[in-house]
């Protein structure tokens, strides 16, 4: 059985204050530095811990209600989603599990965002725009590398993109990129990595803040005594944009 623990570890508290700390210093609206936590979180090696941020961040004035808590865990849900198709079902399943286990009845939230969801047109149009907002005038060059393997092509534009990136029923452009660009990066990905940060470029983050963001993402691999030696500086994606 998944283990889950009651009591905040100070070693996760500290990590999460860094983080936050970190976000802080950014242009970026602050109360989102908890979707870059998860999506780290769920890349690494232990994603129970998932536990730990909702403690962490329940234990916080602004999520001391019901309400509060109920547009949290749709928040923290919604990320855990979308991290699916990045990082693979299982870790994000044993995260979500978790969570569960601390949460009091009166918090839990029972909405469900893809109840019909089509792979229809609709679907393909929302998703194909969200990979050309991205990808900009690399779309037809990066679908093209599959050329040879057409089923990539067309994961990336119904799946990828339409079932899980393009949904934004809970999370908009800027929390889907703090999902994406943390949990390809936090796998040390050298071209998916390239791809995101130069996509979280296009979206108009600066490039200070992207900086602040793969710093993050380094500063948990690092928590789990991993190094992301793969992966492109801000700088190096910096031509690219």
């Amino acid at each position: 059985m998944a283990t889950t623990t009651t009591t905040l570890d100070p070693q996760y508290a500290q990590l999460f204050q860094t983080l936050e700390s970190q976000f802080q210093t950014t242009t970026l609206p602050h109360d989102k530095w908890y979707i870059l936590a998860i999506s780290t979180l769920v890349a690494n090696p232990d994603p129970e811990r998932a536990d730990q941020l909702y403690l962490y961040l329940t234990s916080k004035p602004e999520y001391s209600t019901p309400s509060s808590r109920q547009h949290l865990i749709r928040r923290i849900r919604e990320a855990l989603i979308k991290s699916v198709i990045i990082v693979g079902v299982c870790k994000p399943i044993e995260a979500i599990l978790a969570i569960s286990k601390l949460e009091a009845p009166e918090d839990k939230d029972y909405t469900f965002t893809r109840e019909g969801w089509q792979c229809d047109e609709a679907n393909h149009e929302r998703g194909v725009a969200w990979l050309e907002k991205l990808y900009a005038r690399n779309t037809s060059g990066t679908l093209d590398l599959f050329a040879a393997h057409k089923d990539f092509a067309w994961l990336s534009k119904e799946i990828t993109y339409g079932l899980f990136l393009s949904d934004r029923g809970v999370l908009d452009d800027l929390d889907t990129q703090l999902v994406v660009l943390p949990a390809i990066m936090s796998q040390n990905l050298r071209i998916e990595t390239h791809w995101h940060i130069r996509g979280t470029r296009r979206l108009g983050v600066s490039l200070e803040d992207v900086r602040v963001l793969c710093e993050g993402v380094k500063h948990v691999a690092g928590f789990y005594g991993r190094v992301l030696d793969k992966v492109p500086g801000v700088e190096e994606v910096e031509g690219d944009v």
